[in-house]
């Protein structure tokens, strides 16, 4: 998607570590119509599904989920990093490992929210081990439903997440891949 792309280029920038700093758009400030542009490009790209349900985690996919959502018409779930005590119903959980915050966090969904028999569309924001959306992905099977596909804004292609989710048998469709962050540069992979 060439409209993230150059906001990638215009405002985010990499840190050691092969970490991709997109804060001013993406995950602590939102612009909102970049959000919805990136919505109306994961319905495109898959069209050829009957989704009934969107799936994120929080926090920064909520925004690009909600606006997939929106444009499907179906509702948005996310899984909560860390339980409330108002989460007394039955629920999914599992571990994932977060790359940027280096920390496992147990993420949850109550029951209620992944019914059975559906065709599951998991969103998230970035892509780099793969963890959180084969943690999605478990949530989505347990509860006996299809993961239909994985829409992530940007894919760090140079780390195992995407060969980890193909092999798992997965649908993804990244939305920009980012080739390298060698020596803290933006490279791409050219498509």
């Amino acid at each position: 998607m060439e409209l993230l792309k150059q906001r990638i280029l215009q405002e985010g920038f990499s840190l050691p570590g092969n970490v991709l700093k997109v804060d001013s758009f993406l995950n602590q400030q939102i612009d909102p119509e970049l959000s919805l542009k990136m919505g109306e490009e994961f319905v495109k790209r898959f069209h050829d599904c009957k989704i009934d349900r969107v799936l994120t985690i929080e926090a920064s996919g909520i925004a690009i989920g909600l606006t997939t959502a929106l444009k499907l018409g179906v509702p948005l779930v996310f899984a909560r990093k860390r339980t409330s005590i108002l989460m007394t119903e039955s629920m999914y959980s599992t571990k994932v490992f977060s790359y940027t915050k280096k920390e496992t966090n147990t993420i949850s969904v109550l029951k209620k929210f992944l019914p059975a028999a559906e065709n599951v569309l998991i969103i998230d924001d970035f892509l780099a081990n793969g963890d959180s959306a084969l943690g999605l992905a478990k949530m989505v099977e347990e509860a006996g439903s299809k993961v239909v596909g994985i829409g992530i804004a940007i894919e760090k292609s140079f780390q195992i997440g995407k060969s980890k989710l193909t092999e798992a048998g997965y649908r993804i469709e990244s939305l920009a891949r980012i080739k390298s962050l060698a020596d803290c540069k933006i490279e791409f992979v050219e498509e």
